[in-house]
């Protein structure tokens, strides 16, 4: 077993630590840049683990947002988002695809434009929060699948990524990631069966 301790290295050998310069350093500080992080499954409903990582960070006092755009049922929307840890604010659209078979929605006008005005509403509110810089984590479950309905546009995440306030991590997840996103990540994750 090896026992280590900065502490008794710092006491005895103080003079090795001593740096002698003839330049005085400017050294400043940086924000510390986030990272935008992608994990990429062949099926949804696989990112539970990304959940439990938000709890885990919300109760270390990291200030987490969670929106979930496809997932519903709980009358949610953003008036009523979920509180957790005191830490991780979770979202929900107050009217989302996932409550309603597809062929119900393709046969109702009035329910599909709904459900992309609440899906809309949600992005709206994930974009002001991207670029306000308040919080340390910002989950974006199922974006890809909104995108790929067309209610939200390739173009605008791409635009609201690059101007983000970059001390946050970003999360986004889904199953078709198009190209020109995954050439933005720090970090792609593929999550297999």
């Amino acid at each position: 077993m090896v026992i280590s301790s900065s502490n008794s290295y710092f006491k005895s050998d103080s003079d090795v630590l001593k740096i002698s310069s003839p330049k005085k350093l400017n050294i400043k500080n940086f924000p510390q840049n986030g990272q935008i992080q992608i994990y990429q499954s062949s099926y949804r409903g696989s990112f539970s683990s990304i959940i439990s990582d938000s709890l885990r960070n919300a109760a270390l006092g990291r200030k987490v947002l969670l929106v979930q755009f496809m997932k519903g049922g709980v009358n949610q929307g953003i008036d009523n988002a979920i509180k957790l840890c005191g830490n991780l604010t979770w979202v929900r659209s107050s009217n989302s695809f996932n409550q309603y078979h597809s062929d119900e929605i393709e046969n109702n006008k009035k329910l599909k434009q709904s459900i992309h005005e609440s899906t809309y509403e949600l992005w709206n509110f994930c974009k002001k929060e991207l670029l306000s810089g308040e919080n340390d984590q910002i989950i974006l479950d199922e974006i890809f699948l909104a995108i790929e309905m067309k209610i939200i546009d390739k173009h605008d995440l791409i635009s609201t990524l690059e101007n983000r306030f970059l001390s946050g991590d970003v999360i986004l997840t889904g199953t078709d990631i198009p190209k020109d996103l995954l050439l933005m990540a720090n970090q792609i994750t593929e999550l297999r069966s």
